[in-house]
């Protein structure tokens, strides 16, 4: 793995948060283990090993029932990996891939019939080299039919230039991390309210509450300068919230969070138990488990 590379936590702590029966973390990853699921050449950084075994203790040792797994952008769009996991999860998790629109139909029914529901584009520049739209548009032709949705990763100063890309979408459209707000500046400032204005008009855009140990300054462990934004979030748009705990962290830099606590941080922006059971369980369940 890279040098700097922060490896996840290996003990993490049981929450004192309960989540309500059926929680899912609607966000987590797999990498590797790289012996058997080697990371792809082009990628931009190389990280720890973190299988689907690990993923799953983690599952039970923090009470959610499901996982959705995000393909990451070490292993490109060789989805082995995450497939693997869906595989061996029995029904338990669900799929996010990440294809090219060379992907033949055959392809994209076979992981449909694995559990991969959406595909991901990443837009942010360090991670990856964007496309143009039409790459876009031509792998949303393709996955629309199957009933999977969109699953969008930016930062907040890039919205501006793919909102028209964004708005053409006709599947659902899932924000990563409420589009990476700088939560130094005002809550009312221009980029969060560009994306507020995105969710208030567009009721196919669904965004995940995710990643305080990201987006925050004031750090952990209460992370309180994020706790506005995710309660505006969650309080204006409840039923198309999703939340997740990033396992396993990639590519933070600072230091490593504690995904019990993580869980524990849930009911400061979920505040009431509505609010978290459709946060937790309705909406991911209604987005990865209801068939079209």
């Amino acid at each position: 793995m890279d040098a700097d590379w922060l490896s996840f936590d290996p003990a993490p702590t049981r929450p004192t948060f309960q989540l309500p029966a059926g929680a899912v973390d609607a966000h987590c990853h797999v990498f590797g283990p790289g012996a058997e699921f080697p990371y792809a050449s082009e990628r931009k950084y190389t990280p720890c090993d973190a299988g689907k075994d690990q993923l799953f203790a983690l599952r039970d040792l923090l009470g959610f029932e499901r996982n959705v797994v995000v393909q990451a952008t070490c292993h490109g769009t060789d989805n082995s990996a995450m497939l693997d996991a869906l595989d061996a999860a029995k029904g338990r998790c669900r799929g996010v891939a990440a294809i090219t629109p060379d992907a033949s139909a055959r392809e994209l029914l076979e992981m449909h019939e694995r559990g991969v529901r959406a595909v991901r584009f990443n837009y942010v520049r360090r991670l990856v080299d964007p496309e143009p739209d039409r790459y876009y548009h031509r792998i949303v032709e393709k996955i629309a039919a199957l009933g999977w949705h969109v699953v969008v990763y930016f930062e907040a100063a890039d919205l501006a230039e793919r909102w028209d890309l964004f708005t053409s979408i006709e599947t659902q459209v899932i924000v990563d991390h409420m589009g990476r707000p700088d939560v130094t500046q005002p809550i009312e400032g221009p980029e969060f309210t560009r994306f507020l204005r995105l969710m208030e008009e567009y009721e196919n855009v669904w965004t995940k509450v995710t990643c305080p140990e990201r987006l925050s300054h004031s750090g952990p462990p209460n992370f309180d300068d994020t706790v506005p934004f995710s309660r505006m979030v969650i309080d204006r748009f409840p039923d198309r919230v999703l939340w997740g705990t990033d396992w396993p962290h990639p590519n933070l830099k600072e230091y490593m969070p504690d995904d019990g606590k993580l869980v524990d941080f849930v009911p400061r922006i979920a505040q009431t138990r509505e609010q978290q059971h459709l946060l937790l369980v309705d909406n991911p369940s209604r987005l990865y488990w209801k068939e079209p």
